[in-house]
């Protein structure tokens, strides 16, 4: 099956935690424990074991991923640079022709990539599609250049992570700024789709309001079940819902379950399918349901439910949704055919 994952911290993790997606997450574990054996200590802010690596994309058959563009608030300068410089990671990775990797910004490139990976002769001959993704508008000095962004291929933005210039954010309350609200006009003139992942209550109803164009929530989970502004409200699901929007669901045990902290009793993949379930019921449907893992977001292993080791791993969500009476169908939408007919309609021509 064909999979995608709507939301990996690829590039930031690459430049910033040598979390190259290149190497095997086996190469990777093995060389991060030999720092740690050798410094005592892990790797500054990497304290969880990693779950992405390219050979296990294309193993686990995820061929596709919204991959980001994170950049740690900070100078403006400082993050200019950095998200150019993790732009620039992308271009190199898909120039290497040995990876397969290609970056996906027409929406004729989609029926050509699942072509292609269905007719690859082994797993590893697969090719994976990348579409960038920015997670937090910061990194773009002002409204005018975003168009520089989208002829290097950027494809969705998120505006704000914990809250930005251009928008409230996570835990920092408050409303589309001026230069917000000229980002997403600029946004709608280019056919950049907007995620609604991390707004702020109030930034996120006026960017509904605002924006007429493609939206999504790459990496969110349901308020009713883990409180807190980093998750929608079911009005907000409907509300994604309503626009034809995708909502993928995070993979991190905190964002599953409610108080969960490390010492608590595992989380399964019911915990998942929980989620999914929810905006299934709530929308009457399972076309407005993805994954958006996260991975390496901050997490690792050991924040994960039980049985995922990797990336290679998500298909065994799709064994819970079956488990739970999901039809073979609705499997293949949500682990991965509603994120592609979103991009079908979404990305330009």
């Amino acid at each position: 099956m064909f999979l995608t994952d709507a939301h990996e911290d690829i590039a930031y993790n690459a430049l910033h935690h040598d979390r190259d997606v290149r190497r095997s997450i086996h190469r990777t574990r093995e060389l991060e424990m030999a720092h740690s054996s050798a410094t005592c200590c892990v790797l500054t802010g990497m304290d969880e074991t990693a779950m992405v690596g390219l050979p296990e994309h294309k193993q686990g058959g995820v061929g596709l991923v919204f991959s980001t563009v994170f950049v740690e608030p900070g100078e403006q300068e400082a993050m200019t640079a950095d998200g150019w410089a993790q732009i620039e990671y992308y271009r190199e990775l898909a120039a290497e022709p040995q990876r397969g990797v290609r970056l996906m910004t027409r929406r004729s490139e989609v029926p050509a990539l699942m072509r292609d990976w269905q007719a690859a002769p082994a797993p590893k001959d697969r090719p994976t599609g990348f579409v960038l993704l920015l997670e937090g508008a910061d990194p773009i000095r002002e409204p005018a250049d975003l168009e520089t962004w989208w002829r290097a291929g950027l494809r969705i933005i998120g505006p704000t992570w914990r809250g930005s210039r251009y928008a409230g954010g996570t835990n920092a309350p408050g409303p589309l700024t001026s230069l917000g609200r000229a980002l997403l006009d600029e946004m709608r003139r280019l056919g950049v789709i907007l995620d609604m992942s991390h707004m702020a209550d109030e930034s996120f109803w006026q960017a509904i309001e605002r924006f007429d164009g493609p939206v999504i929530a790459s990496h969110s989970n349901c308020r009713a079940f883990v409180p807190g502004d980093r998750h929608l409200t079911d009005d907000m699901i409907r509300a994604i819902a309503g626009r034809g929007g995708v909502i993928g669901t995070v993979l991190a045990n905190n964002f599953l379950v409610a108080g969960w902290t490390p010492d608590a009793a595992p989380v399964t993949l019911d915990a998942v399918v929980r989620h999914i379930d929810h905006i299934c019921q709530l929308t009457g449907t399972a076309s407005h349901c993805g994954i958006g893992s996260d991975f390496d977001g901050g997490f690792g292993v050991e924040s994960t439910p039980a049985e995922l080791d990797s990336v290679a791993d998500l298909g065994k969500i799709g064994d819970a949704l079956t488990r739970a009476g999901y039809s073979a169908d609705d499997v293949t939408a949500i682990l991965g055919g509603n994120w592609l007919r979103l991009l079908e309609r979404a990305l330009p021509e």
